[in-house]
């Protein structure tokens, strides 16, 4: 009797057993498809929207150039950049802000990975346009630790010229070109950085001493003080012997300051040109001569065509 007594409960323990088991899955995990979450979220699938590392950088700008940042495919970006005079210039002219360079320009989103651009700066009255491309993209698993994006540029002076007897002045003689390549991680949710290598041609310099060709290296970087505000930093060092002489190397240093959704980038640089081939090869200030100009950076954007999913009024 106690034989049976003993097998029957040793039949009941192994029956209830997978139930047991089965409960305390559901309690520490959930279902299944709760589990598969969990695990997506830890190890999420190529082209999902936690597979790549968002928000290197919040604008498309660290404060002069590029960021790895691109707008959104379908959206058109309304940029104006100011940049005043400089700070020692003293009381007459009010510290620099009597006067100032503007551009204005338009930044528009192909796709996801594409973003082309044109903008017109009282500089020189340039005018430039430029695309970037996302050649690849930092992930969350780590399998791609970096973000590496390539901005290409063409620029035109079109400012009168004084003619010179016997010397002709071909269209060609106004352009500029810029090739960038743009390397940046996000470290975590408060450092990002960005390295700059960047070439620039000149197709007409001062002398035959002049280089046309100037190479530098640029850094950059984004540091997130709290939820709307970061400084931001950018230095670049143009490599001697291909600098055109007559300039320093340009350094910055801002905050970006998030408002409503936008990014209001305020700033201090020696440079007082906007586009690449100025600020980095052309900046004449000097910052341990007091040459400091105040500048901002402020956009809007508008959705131009809208996503698909949100396309007829559906969510």
């Amino acid at each position: 009797m106690n034989v049976k007594v003993l097998l029957l409960f040793i039949l009941s323990v192994a029956l209830c057993l997978p139930c047991a088991y089965g409960q305390v899955q559901d309690t520490a995990f959930g279902n299944n498809a709760d589990l598969e979450k969990i695990l997506d979220q830890q190890h999420p699938v190529k082209g999902s929207p936690g597979y790549y590392t968002s928000a290197t950088f919040k604008a498309t700008r660290i404060i002069n150039g590029h960021s790895i940042e691109n707008i959104g495919t379908g959206v058109l970006d309304f940029r104006i950049a100011h940049r005043f005079g400089q700070l020692n210039e003293g009381i007459k002219n009010l510290y620099g802000l009597d006067n100032a360079i503007t551009k204005f320009s338009f930044d528009y989103g192909i796709a996801d990975w594409l973003m082309i651009g044109v903008g017109r700066s009282s500089f020189e009255k340039e005018y430039d346009g430029y695309a970037k491309v996302k050649l690849m993209r930092q992930t969350v698993n780590g399998r791609h630790p970096l973000s590496i994006s390539y901005l290409g540029s063409i620029s035109a002076r079109t400012m009168d010229v004084v003619n010179i007897p016997g010397f002709k002045y071909y269209l060609s003689n106004r352009l500029f070109y810029v090739n960038q390549l743009l390397i940046a991680r996000k470290f975590n949710q408060h450092l990002s950085l960005q390295l700059m290598p960047t070439y620039i041609h000149y197709n007409l310099v001062a002398s035959e001493a002049e280089p046309n060709d100037v190479f530098a290296i640029g850094a950059g970087g984004r540091l997130k003080l709290s939820k709307r505000i970061a400084l931001t930093g950018e230095y670049y060092y143009t490599i001697p012997g291909h600098k055109l002489s007559g300039y320093s190397n340009s350094i910055s240093l801002g905050a970006d300051i998030e408002t409503g959704g936008h990014v209001f980038q305020i700033f201090f640089t020696s440079s007082a040109g906007i586009s690449e081939r100025v600020f980095i090869g052309q900046t004449k200030g000097d910052v341990t001569k007091g040459d400091i100009h105040l500048g901002f950076n402020i956009s809007r954007v508008f959705t131009i065509v809208r996503p698909k999913e949100f396309r007829d009024g559906k969510p």
